[in-house]
């Protein structure tokens, strides 16, 4: 478990690193479903763009700590799975986006959780926690 979740945090970061760039960089053209939204949106878009680059190197912080802390971990989940309420209060409010937005909600309320339950893999496997699994099973 503890190797998953190093895996997860870069991948998490990585990706999130990735976007964020992507964002900065497309503007509106970045958001699916957002066609012409003018000016405003697009300067708003490409700012939050630069914060989620900087929520990814957050990530890959943490990814490079040994061992990978596990209040960091839950905190960082926690910023993710905000952005999934936030898209639930968006879509109770303003009603169905396009398409790969709820396909990104669903991933902003799953893998929280998942991060949630490895927060620590890496602390307890270090403290001796976990049982070593004998190779084969």
């Amino acid at each position: 478990m503890a190797r998953g979740l190093r895996v997860l945090v870069q991948l998490m970061g990585w990706a999130c690193v990735a976007i964020g760039l992507f964002h900065v960089a497309l503007g509106n053209a970045a958001i699916p479903g957002a066609g012409s939204a003018g000016a405003t949106v697009d300067s708003w878009g490409r700012f939050m763009g630069a914060g989620f680059a900087g929520y990814g190197l957050a990530w890959l912080w943490v990814a490079r700590q040994r061992p990978i802390p596990a209040r960091a971990v839950r905190w960082l989940a926690g910023v993710f799975l905000l952005g999934g309420v936030g898209r639930l209060l968006s879509l109770a409010v303003h009603g169905w986006p396009q398409w790969f937005q709820i396909a990104l909600t669903a991933i902003e309320l799953g893998l929280p959780p998942v991060f949630f339950w490895l927060a620590d893999a890496e602390e307890r496997t270090l403290r001796g926690d976990v049982e070593a699994v004998p190779a084969g099973r």
